[in-house]
């Protein structure tokens, strides 16, 4: 008997029978072995008042305990540097995150605030400033802000654990091929995880664009995360199955489920042989076309992924990351250091950088006390407006971006641009920076990089013809642009059904971009996630997409998708699929498509 259930509370009958729990699947791959259940490593947080008089003493236990934490974290990435390729380096990042916020921060300074304030005992100060900051966090759909979020609350927890003297139950005893089970998986547990030993692992909490997340595809572990309740139904030694292609965990497998599983798995690592055999061929369509792949990079640590699947470069590098998690913004030398180092690590292939974006209510360090918030985030001060709100911001991003372009092929990228003017400003400040530079005898290239700009709304996409005459190239972010364009926030279960990037408006934008820009011979790719579906790639190409950057993973399979097509059957897919008014019939008309070719 096969049960599918959300559900929290375990049985008897549940250790007999097979259950099924659906989460959300991380990183592909499936994983057969014994359960290694992690107790929960919550901490009873004490919660009581303090006279005045013992503020002081407060503080300073409050303070020891903060410069223990950063005394472990310190060990960690010590041990950090031992550790090879990616799973290494991404660790390394997130531990210099977290020792940061360890130091002169926003969450150190609230806490002893709130010590001091409210007279309240440094656990409770601790726990109630990290559930602020995640409640702010909370109210936006943003990945990003999820995965800060997660760091925010590992590093709290640390400090709750050194305050309460609780020690750390690091895994150990696990048996080989075990799967892991646990109500939450930190990213620097994950790191430390031994693919050679760790069949995979599921969680309770946790989500797609999480460094949890991130470090288990590095390290290619099957995971799944975000299923409620999990560790209930769960025992100890049980079998299971942790199916991270559906996102489901299956527990108590019968034997015709595992035979099943047992094929998957092997015809899985038969296509991923065949799909490794492509790294190095073009993406070229059968007729002759040569189409570009590149890769989104969220943070440094993909890089060697996007590599090891064939990446031509870096369609878009999401700079975000440099300014996350800190009091005080990242300088020009530090930046620039971090960008060379990007460029030196893609050995003469192309990299895309994207000025910050960010803003509204979305302000990471500093930035919180130049700018104020936004009654509508999505609509607000934001990306390129802020920059060229804090153009001395602006000009610290362009300059370290201009110096590490003497290390490789760079290029500019603008998000959230809805005009020509806006293209024409950044110009603007970009040469004052660079005749700066090249006055003070500063090693940059002899000419500016090209600037492109972001299409991640109507207004850009219906003025690309002007953009396209301002722009060196132009990048279609539909993820944005579908977002706009349907005035519907994927976030909102209420609405997510909505949201389609196959929508009529939606496919129009695109197709008026890519006709403006084959007009003024410019450039143009598309960087959202529908470029990294491989039903989507003969449609993109049929509407004159010839650039396409997604997520590293995805890469190997939209390679394999477009060696199969035509040029001249894409052409003719695009003609009919415009042609249509009813989104399921355009879905139809793809998935025959895809079976066709």
């Amino acid at each position: 008997m096969k049960t599918s259930t959300r559900g929290i509370r375990s049985s008897s009958s549940d250790r007999r029978r097979e259950v099924i729990l659906r989460g959300i699947g991380v990183s592909q791959g499936i994983a057969i072995g014994p359960a290694h259940v992690v107790e929960s490593a919550a901490v009873d947080v004490p919660e009581y008042r303090i006279p005045k008089s013992a503020v002081a003493k407060e503080l300073d236990r409050f303070d020891h305990s903060a410069a223990k934490s950063r005394e472990q974290l310190e060990k960690l990435a010590d041990k950090a540097k031992d550790r090879h390729g990616a799973a290494g380096e991404e660790l390394g990042y997130l531990l210099d995150a977290h020792i940061q916020m360890l130091g002169e921060s926003r969450l150190i300074r609230g806490v002893r605030e709130r010590i001091a304030n409210d007279l309240v005992n440094a656990e409770a100060a601790v726990s109630s400033h990290v559930n602020q900051i995640l409640r702010v966090f909370a109210a936006f759909d943003d990945p990003n802000f999820t995965s800060k979020g997660d760091e925010v609350r590992e590093v709290g927890s640390r400090l709750i654990r050194n305050l309460t003297r609780t020690p750390y139950r690091a895994f150990s005893g696990i048996e080989d091929g075990a799967v892991i089970i646990a109500e939450e998986m930190s990213p620097s547990d994950t790191a430390l995880l031994d693919p050679r030993r760790v069949a995979g692992f599921a969680a309770a909490m946790g989500g797609a664009e999480g460094h949890t997340a991130i470090m288990a595809r590095a390290l290619d572990l099957p995971a799944v995360l975000g299923i409620a309740g999990l560790a209930g139904r769960v025992q100890p030694g049980m079998t299971v199955i942790v199916d991270g292609i559906q996102g489901q965990v299956i527990v108590n497998p019968d034997g015709a489920t595992i035979a099943e599983y047992r094929k998957k798995r092997a015809n899985l690592l038969r296509q991923r042989r065949e799909l490794a055999r492509l790294r190095d061929l073009p993406a070229v369509t059968r007729d002759g076309l040569d189409i570009t792949l590149l890769a989104n990079i969220e943070l440094p640590a993909e890089i060697a992924q996007a590599l090891a699947a064939g990446a031509e470069g870096i369609g878009l590098l999401r700079s975000e990351f440099m300014f996350m998690n800190r009091a005080e913004l990242p300088g020009e030398d530090e930046q620039y250091e971090t960008l060379r180092e990007i460029v030196e690590s893609m050995g003469g292939k192309p990299v895309t950088f994207r000025t910050l974006d960010v803003g509204g209510d979305k302000l990471v360090g500093g930035l919180a006390q130049s700018a104020g918030g936004s009654a509508n985030p999505a609509l607000g001060l934001r990306a390129i407006r802020l920059s060229l709100s804090i153009q001395k911001l602006l000009e610290i991003q362009l300059a370290a971006m201009l110096r590490a372009a003497a290390h490789g092929p760079v290029r500019l990228l603008l998000p959230m641009i809805t005009s020509a003017r806006e293209v024409v400003e950044v110009r603007t400040v970009l040469a004052r920076v660079f005749k700066r530079l090249k006055r003070q005898g500063v090693a940059i290239p002899d000419e500016p990089p090209p600037v492109g700009a972001m299409v991640e709304t109507p207004a850009a996409a219906l003025a690309a013809d002007a953009l396209a005459r301002t722009c060196d190239f132009l990048s279609i972010g539909t993820n944005d642009l579908t977002m706009y364009t349907l005035a519907v926030d994927r976030g909102d279960e209420r609405v997510a059904a909505l949201y389609d990037p196959r929508h009529q408006a939606v496919l129009r934008l695109i197709q008026f971009t890519a006709a403006a820009g084959a007009r003024e011979h410019v450039p143009v790719a598309l960087c959202g996630e529908m470029a990294g579906d491989p039903a989507n790639a003969g449609l993109l190409i049929g509407l004159g997409l010839t650039e396409l950057s997604m997520a590293p993973g995805n890469l190997a399979r939209v390679k394999k998708r477009i060696r199969g097509l035509e040029f001249g059957a894409t052409r003719h897919l695009a003609d009919t699929v415009m042609l249509q008014t009813d989104p399921d019939r355009v879905a139809e008309i793809l998935a025959a498509f895809e079976g066709a070719s």
